[in-house]
């Protein structure tokens, strides 16, 4: 009972709503109200600020949840623990990942999934800040994102890949296959790019930036495969880590074109620092080791 109602206030903290937090645990409102104040009753203080609808928690309410994400955590573990000594590992594998290196991602996951077919896989898209403080929170297991960032500090890091950034063109020019293509030579281009709050968009107008000059951008999206549709179908050209031409039909009617200075940037796994990490992660964390993802994406350059 005590495991369960831990997991009724992680969903209440989730959702932010009873009936919300009851449907996703999969009970009634009343019952999951009651738990929680059994919980109260047996930690001797009040956990949730109550009304008529959910108001919060109060400031021991949120010491609390900090426990009980640790205690959530562990279980998981222990349950995940008990699994692999039966050579039967189980159980979900979070991995929060920054949009435009989610075409890597099939390359972990499906050697996880043939070593592991009990675990499951639960992909999230997520800015480097929310993989972050989701992974702090116990409510990710692994982050793939740019390992040059300070606010990696207290995490470990695994090096997957070095991320090179090339030009995408449907027919381009003759002349820029046959060319020392430069940023100044790219900022004349119509270019169609992912929307500037988006952390590899940022790189790429610092690189413009660096060479002086104010590239023509005809189109922003926060989606890979509209850039895709756009280079091949109106024209445009894009600038994309190289990794991401693992998606792409790399025929005649697209070209992956090196851009001079090279824009590069080291890409991996990090996962919360413990003294003892969870089957999964290390399953997860041993098999990411034996890839080797830098020659299969270098090899796809033009």
């Amino acid at each position: 009972m005590f495991i369960r109602q831990i997991h009724y206030l992680l969903a209440l903290a989730k959702t932010e709503h009873f009936g919300r937090a009851a449907e996703a645990c999969h009970v009634s409102q009343p019952a999951l109200s009651t738990a929680i104040q059994h919980l109260e009753e047996e930690l001797g203080t009040t956990i949730i600020k109550r009304g008529h609808h959910f108001q919060g928690f109060t400031d021991e309410g949120e010491s609390i949840l900090q426990w009980a994400r640790v205690l959530a955590q562990n279980w998981e573990g222990m349950r995940q623990a008990a699994a692999e000594a039966s050579h039967q590992l189980t159980g979900t594998l979070r991995i929060g990942v920054i949009p435009t290196m989610l075409a890597a991602t099939p390359l972990l996951t499906k050697p996880c999934q043939r070593e592991y077919p009990g675990i499951t896989i639960q992909l999230n898209s997520l800015c480097a800040e929310d993989i972050m403080r989701q992974l702090d929170n116990f409510e990710l297991d692994l982050g793939m994102t740019y390992l040059e960032d300070d606010r990696l500090k207290g995490f470990n890091t695994l090096l997957l890949y070095r991320e090179r950034h090339i030009l995408l063109a449907g027919q381009p020019d003759p002349k820029l296959k046959d060319c020392n293509l430069t940023w100044k030579d790219t900022a004349k281009l119509p270019l169609c790019l992912l929307t500037p709050n988006m952390q590899n968009r940022r790189l790429i107008d610092a690189a413009f930036r660096e060479a002086g000059v104010t590239p023509k951008v005809m189109l922003e999206t926060d989606s890979v495969f509209a850039l895709y549709a756009h280079v091949r179908n109106a024209g445009l050209y894009s600038i994309v880590p190289h990794s991401m031409l693992i998606h792409f039909e790399m025929r005649q009617e697209v070209t992956a074109l090196p851009i001079t200075p090279e824009l590069s940037r080291d890409v991996g796994l990090i996962m919360r620092r413990q003294e003892v990490p969870f089957p999964i992660q290390s399953a997860a964390w041993n098999i990411a080791q034996a890839l080797n993802l830098q020659n299969q994406f270098d090899s796809l350059i033009a």
